[in-house]
This record gives structure tokens, sequence and C-alpha cells, in this order.
């Protein structure tokens, strides 16, 4: 560019100087700052700071606007490869991994607490009112879900799907249907959370009564046992995903009901970035329970190795968030 106007002896000066930050950022910006020297590396700093104050004088002194536009611009492009953040996307994959998603679930673990316990509460009371009365298992679970699995079906029509064998595609149905259903409630439980939280802990409190049901059923034909080692394998990470699920929404409502000095706009939309970042992770929490379930059916079929790999991953995804990195938020 041009730089005409403006102080004369300013531009005799420094023009030198801003020609050679603005080829240094051109290269920055054509190739990478790895393209420069050490000598430009070192000069960098220095010519941004002297570009700095040149334009600092120029918006006191002069009425070239060209010429403070050009400052302006230089200035900033050259901020950019000085102190701008450059992350890689596998960087930043590392940090969201490694402090973001970690960081974001320890400051959700009141709310954490509070989905597990509603999620329990609806165990034991689907349990127990299917165990006294068969005839709630059709409140609490839809039968398109159920598949037959009803108190209508043997114990060796049950266990046959609780493993690999005969009757494998129906099996596969059923595993992905429970998957479905579980994803829906984690993404609702968030999603929901704006209206007062009420929404998610209905939701929670069904799943968990539909849980207790399937208990019931399955206890209640000597496959209690059996049933827990089929789920823990991959509910151990897909119910603590929908509890933390859970977590993200009550977050949002109870800062809807409870904003403080904010709006409850602002208040909302503050506690549902921080919340957004946890429901990332549950998204994945999700796909890897996918994985587990996929193998726990087709694979593994020793109940002992069932119950060891899923009280495996709980441990794991507890140390995971709840190991100390610095600083808590919220």
């Amino acid at each position: 560019m041009n730089v005409q106007g403006g102080l004369p002896r300013l531009r005799e000066t420094r023009e030198a100087e801003w020609r050679r930050l603005e080829d240094l950022v051109l290269l920055c910006e054509r190739k990478s700052p790895r393209a420069l020297s050490d000598d430009d590396l070192m000069a960098l700093p220095v010519l941004y700071r002297g570009a700095l104050s040149s334009l600092s004088v120029a918006r006191e002194t002069s009425i070239d606007l060209e010429l403070i536009t050009y400052l302006e611009t230089l200035c900033a492009r050259a901020y950019f490869f000085l102190y701008g953040v450059r992350t890689s996307p596998a960087g930043r994959i590392r940090q969201f991994l490694g402090r973001d998603w970690p960081l974001a679930m320890q400051s959700l673990w009141r709310e954490t607490l509070i989905s597990i316990a509603v999620m329990l509460v609806g165990t034991l009371a689907g349990y127990l009112l299917v165990s006294s009365d068969p005839a709630w298992f059709g409140a609490f679970v839809p039968e398109g879900l159920a598949g037959g699995r009803d108190f209508a079906a043997s114990r060796e029509g049950l266990r046959e799907t609780l493993y690999s064998s005969e009757d494998e595609n129906l099996l596969a149905v059923f595993a992905a249907q429970l998957f479905t259903h579980n994803s829906q409630v984690a993404i609702f439980s968030f999603a929901l959370g704006f209206a007062f939280a009420v929404p998610t802990v209905v939701l929670i409190l069904y799943n968990g009564a539909m849980l207790g049901a399937f208990f019931a059923l399955f206890v209640s034909r000597g496959l209690g046992f059996e049933l827990g080692g089929w789920l823990i394998i991959h509910g151990s990470t897909e119910l603590f995903a929908i509890a933390l699920a859970g977590a993200a929404g009550l977050r949002i409502g109870w800062t809807m009901v409870f904003p403080g000095e904010q709006t409850r706009l602002a208040a909302a939309s503050r506690a549902g970035s921080q919340a957004a970042t946890a429901m990332v992770g549950v998204v994945l929490m999700l796909l890897v329970a996918g994985l587990l379930e996929g193998l726990g059916r087709q694979l593994i079929t020793s109940n002992g190795l069932r119950y060891g790999i899923g009280l495996f991953m709980l441990l794991f995804w507890i140390a995971y968030f709840y190991t100390p990195r610095g600083t808590r938020r919220g």
C-alpha cells in the first residue's frame, strides 16, 4: 500500500519498518510463522511495538485517514500472529478432552448428584410398583420397546434377550431401540432444562422407572443378576451420560428460576454455554456406550466379565471427570 500524506518526518523515519513488518506478516499469512527466520522472529514484536507507537502518533497529530487506516490494519494483522490463538484442530481436541470437558463436568457436580438421585428414585419406584402389580409394566415400558419382553414371556425367552444366540437379529433390534431411547432422553433432558427444569426431572424420573420395571420383570424370572450384567457393561456409561445430561438441564433450569443479578435470558445464556460443553462430552459417552453394548452383546457372554468391564468404565469416568485440574468453574 502506498502511504502518502500525514507527517512527513514520521513516514520518512518509520516507513521502512512498516514495510518490513508488513512483509513478515504477509509471509506468515501465506505460509506460517515457521517460515520466519530466527532474526525475523526476534524482530517481529519490536516492529509491532514500533507500528503501535506510530499509530498513536498518527492518531494524535495526523489528519491523513489513509495513513491511520493502514497502520490500524497492519497492527491488527501483526497482533494476530503475536498474541492470537492459533491452536491446531488436534490441539483443540486435546484441550477439550484434557481440560474443558472435565472442568465442565466438575462444575455440575451438585446437579449431577441430584440427577442421579432422581434416577434412583424412579428406578426404585418402578421396581416396587411393577413387583406389586405387573399391570404397571405397560405404563412404564412402551410396547414397541418391550418387544415381547413382558410378564407373558417365559424365563427361557427372556434369557435369550441377554445373550447372543439364535435370536441375534431380534436382540440387535432391541439393543438399538434401547440405545436410541436413552439417547433421546439424554438430549431432551438437556434441551428442556430452560422450562425451569421440570421436564428434565420428569424425563429422568421416567427413565429410571422404566429401568426399574425391566428389573422387576427379570427378577421375577430369576434373571436379575443376568440383566444387571447385560446392562452394566454399557449402562455404566450410558446411564451416567443420561445423568450428566440431566445435570446440564438442571443447571439451566435452576438459573432460570434464580438468575441472580442478571436477567433470566442472560443467566440462561451463560449457564447454557457451560452446559453445552458438557453435552458435547455426553454425546461422546453415548457413542462409547454404543460400542460397549455391541461388544457386550456379541462377544462377551460371561456375567463376571460384563460386571468387571462395567464397573471399570464407571470408575474410569469418575476418575476422568473429577480428578483435580486446577481452578474449578461454577
